[in-house]
């Protein structure tokens, strides 16, 4: 069925203007009937049924009944929460308090301890239920099917209908959609001032991200407003709240879950050490924090407060008050009485007091009518759809009906109505509120399928008043990338964006793999000290550094850990030490060095950490020990790839799920240094060995994957005698039969036979090339060896052998590759286009995205 329009006001006000009282759904809706009165008029015009019974003295009675119950039993808070809502809910639906008694389900001893002090209370329902209409009052009702069936008590049987819609359809204006929330926000600040603010009003869901959002710009565009954040919304509240909650977490809270406090109460903390744990970083505001939680001011709530209150410079006098309702002021902020006092705040609002001036902020959840000339409607998603109460004094289908027409009364606020909406958000489809399917003829998935309008920084649209200027900023180019950010852009250029503008705190893993690379470099240039020097020792200054990042539990783990990568690098270096010190990158030294502090020993070798740049390939990036000219050293931390998976990782067309091209970019770069030479690149995983440590003896040969780069075509590197001595130590039936052939004989056959491309083994059987070559091996081999077989062997090892090594067709892709993406990456910089979500190779592998919360998927 489609919205049904709202009749005008002035209508409404013409149908009612004769009668003494007029009852109506909500407060906003009287009130806009009250002004439109043109002649005086004794006692109430126009009134909601709790307003008139308790003469404009409202007040919110669940709240009321809690706090009484908090003050005469010893129950639960939540069992007595629950059980207030139950009994009001259950009175407001079947008109008495008592009902609840028909459904045993929900009685229990908390509950008839409700009804024994809502007897004694004068509550909103209890003064609505014994409210009694004058006789000789004409009464209009306006909406009847709003009214519960507590409110219909007080209408006399004679009362006047009113209807607030008319027969005839509303046609919903063309939805603004943008591209994410702060773009919501600048269109409404676009609008509204100081001077227009008392005619706009915002509806939005309250709990949503909007409503920090609006509240905070307009608070910094100096624009009065109201109806807005409540007293749990107060963010020095919050914060309190959150102090008194890390205060029961021990000694794994961290940084980053305190820097929320400490920004709020003006403590300036480095991002640096956000993963870090809070006992174990020495800064003066942090000293602060951990005295609340673990110290004199944790004794009692008020003691806390007061901590807080100096931190701040401000007195909370109203939170103060609230903590002595409660009786919690004097109480030992005790785990279960942090939980009580944080389920209280999100149960109940506590009245505040509020200047009703500027822009009326109204949540979704609740408000059924803005009075305003101008209203926006924020967000409308999901969470604008209300879900009747699952209980069994609830008729849901009668709810239903009232949440709907609610809406379409809603929807219809003021002269003016603009819809500001997303169609992704958090990098999920926006889903809107369930109405708009019932109400709406087309078929639709998201805001963008119906009438709309599209407001984007990057394509704009002209003549809808939304849309942002371009910023004139010259940008910036790059001229080399390094490996890591290559690997990041591959994966998701929006992901690698952020790495680049976002400061990111420090990683337990790069402080631990740092101290092992530390000790790399000063072992390759100070193996002396390091024999005089028990490797326990050295585990101990390791511990000490990292120590921020983990609990003392696992400590002994860690400790074995450090000593087993410890001793594969001593190992290693030992067996494969640098040859020689002919190859010299541009620069050396690559910061500071835990070890060469420790031992005070200079590190500045020509062999280890070394830096480079290279403009003529776009590459640039450290080289952890240069072993020689053509034999560059990686270590890693992580789990072992073999070669076949290094190779893969550095694909290009497409690139691979887990992109990574260091071994690639490095040969490269040695390449351009080392023209037509044989180059090695060799990771040394030192922790691959720890569980061989434990069951039994480690080889250093399981750490290690070496990967070698062939200068020449693999074309050429086929028929060459490198080739063949390989063959020569393969499989049985491989080595008889090329032993058989002789080199000439397999270099003339090769000489022009040009390899597959395909690396499959079923199309490299099928091929034309498998056929020949197979059939000149057979002719030109004796009988006494299979030949056939020895063929197909051959060509699975030449197939491996190009599945794990590079060649110069692959690292002129990559260079191509590389030069290509800089050229895109450029461009993004410039404006002239948005960095996407999908990278090359489509997708991106979401396992390893560092931003998802901000990634914001499809067009958007």
């Amino acid at each position: 069925m489609p919205i049904q329009r709202r009749r005008p006001l002035q209508a409404i006000y013409d149908d009612v203007r004769d009668h003494d009282l007029v009852i109506v759904p909500n407060n906003p809706l009287a009130d806009a009937l009250n002004r439109r009165l043109d002649e005086p008029h004794f006692g109430t015009f126009a009134t909601a049924p709790r307003r008139l019974a308790t003469g404009r003295r409202e007040s919110a009675e669940d709240r009321t009944a809690f706090l009484e119950l908090v003050d005469r039993t010893d129950h639960p808070w939540k069992a007595i929460a629950y059980a207030v809502g139950n009994v009001l809910q259950c009175w407001e639906h079947q008109g008495t308090a008592t009902a609840i008694e028909d459904y045993p389900a929900f009685v229990d001893e908390t509950t008839e301890s409700v009804l024994d002090v809502l007897d004694d209370l004068q509550t909103t329902s209890s003064q609505l239920q014994a409210y009694e209409t004058p006789a000789d009052q004409s009464v209009a009702v306006v909406g009847f099917e709003q009214l519960t069936q507590l409110e219909r008590s007080i209408l006399p049987p004679d009362a006047d209908r009113v209807d607030l819609f008319t027969e005839a359809e509303f046609s919903l204006p063309p939805v603004h959609v943008f591209d994410g929330s702060s773009d919501i926000i600048d269109a409404l600040l676009d609008t509204v001032t100081p001077e227009n603010a008392a005619d706009v009003g915002v509806v939005l869901d309250g709990s949503s991200r909007y409503s920090a959002l609006v509240e905070s710009a307009l608070e910094a565009a100096d624009i009065p407003f109201y109806g807005g954040p409540g007293f749990a919304d107060d963010p020095f509240h919050r914060t309190f709240l959150r102090l008194l909650r890390l205060a029961h977490r021990g000694s794994d809270t961290t940084v980053g879950e305190v820097t929320p406090i400490c920004t709020q109460l003006g403590i300036d903390v480095p991002i640096e050490h956000a993963e870090k744990r809070l006992s174990e970083v020495d800064h003066p505001g942090l000293d602060w924090c951990a005295s609340v939680t673990d110290g004199p001011a944790a004794a009692s709530f008020d003691a806390a407060l007061q901590a807080v209150e100096r931190q701040a410079d401000r007195e909370l006098d109203a939170l103060r008050t609230e903590l002595e309702t409660l009786g919690l002021l004097d109480e030992e902020p005790t785990n279960e009485r942090v939980q009580d006092l944080a389920y209280y705040l999100q149960t109940y609002d506590v009245p505040i007091d509020r200047e009703n001036e500027g822009v009326l902020l109204a949540d979704a959840t609740s408000a059924g009518y803005v009075d305003r000339p101008v209203v926006f409607f924020l967000g409308m998603d999901e969470g604008w759809t209300h879900s009747a109460p699952n209980r069994p004094w609830v008729d849901a289908e009668a709810q239903y009906e009232r949440y709907s027409r609610q809406f379409q009364l809603l929807v219809q606020s003021g002269s003016e109505q603009y819809y500001l909406v997303q169609d992704t958000a958090g990098g999920e489809p926006v889903t809107p509120p369930l109405y708009l399917d019932e109400f709406l003829d087309a078929e639709f998935e998201r805001f963008s399928d119906l009438d709309s309008v599209t407001h984007s920084r990057m394509e704009p649209t002209t003549g809808t008043g939304f849309d942002r200027s371009p910023v004139d900023v010259d940008p910036t180019t790059i001229e080399t990338i390094s490996q890591s950010s290559l690997n990041s852009y591959v994966n998701s250029p929006r992901d690698y964006l952020f790495s680049r503008v976002l400061d990111t705190p420090e990683k337990e893993h790069f402080r631990e793999g740092n101290l092992f690379h530390d000790f790399a470099e000063f072992y390759a240039n100070h193996p002396e000290r390091i024999e005089s020097a028990e490797i326990e020792e050295l585990v101990d200054v390791m511990i000490d550094t990292v120590r921020p990042f983990f609990s003392d539990s696992e400590e002994p783990l860690r400790r074995s850990e450090y000593e087993i990568g410890l001793e594969t690098i001593v190992e290693y270096l030992d067996e494969y030490g640098p040859e020689d010190h002919e190859f010299l990158t541009p620069v050396s030294g690559w910061g500071s060095n835990v070890f060469a502090e420790y031992f005070d020993e200079p590190v500045d070798s020509p062999l280890t950490e070394r830096w480079f740049e290279a403009l003529d390939i776009g590459v640039k990036g450290k080289i952890d020990l240069v072993r020689a000219p053509t034999h560059l050293v990686d270590y890693k931390s992580g789990s072992k790839k073999s070669a076949y998976q290094v190779k893969k990782r550095a694909a290009t067309d497409p690139p691979a799920d887990t992109p990574n091209f260091q071994a690639a970019l490095y040969l490269a770069y040695v390449r351009s240094q080392q023209p037509d030479e044989r180059i090695q690149f060799t990771f040394v995983h030192f922790l691959e060995t720890l569980a061989e440590a434990v069951t039994g003896e480690p080889t250093l040969d399981d750490a290690m994957t070496t990967i070698t780069y062939y200068p020449q075509p693999f074309d050429e590197f086929v028929g060459s005698r490198e080739a063949y001595d390989t063959l020569l130590d393969g499989y049985n039936d491989c080595v008889e039969t090329f032993s058989d052939l002789g080199f000439e004989q397999y270099r003339e056959i090769l000489s022009d036979l040009p390899f597959p491309e395909t690396t499959e083994k079923d199309e490299l059987r099928a091929s034309e090339f498998a056929e020949t070559f197979t059939a000149a091996v057979d002719a030109r081999t004796s009988d006494d060896v299979d030949a056939e077989k020895g063929a197909d062997q051959a060509i699975r090892a030449l197939n491996g052998i190009r599945k794990r090594a590079f060649f110069e067709e692959d690292l002129d892709a990559v260079e191509a590759f590389v030069r290509e993406r800089i050229e895109e990456i450029n461009d993004y910089r410039a404006g002239s286009g948005r960095f996407p979500i999908d990278g090359p190779g489509g997708e991106p592998n979401y396992r390893r995205i560092e931003h998802r919360d901000l990634l914001l998927e499809g067009d958007r």
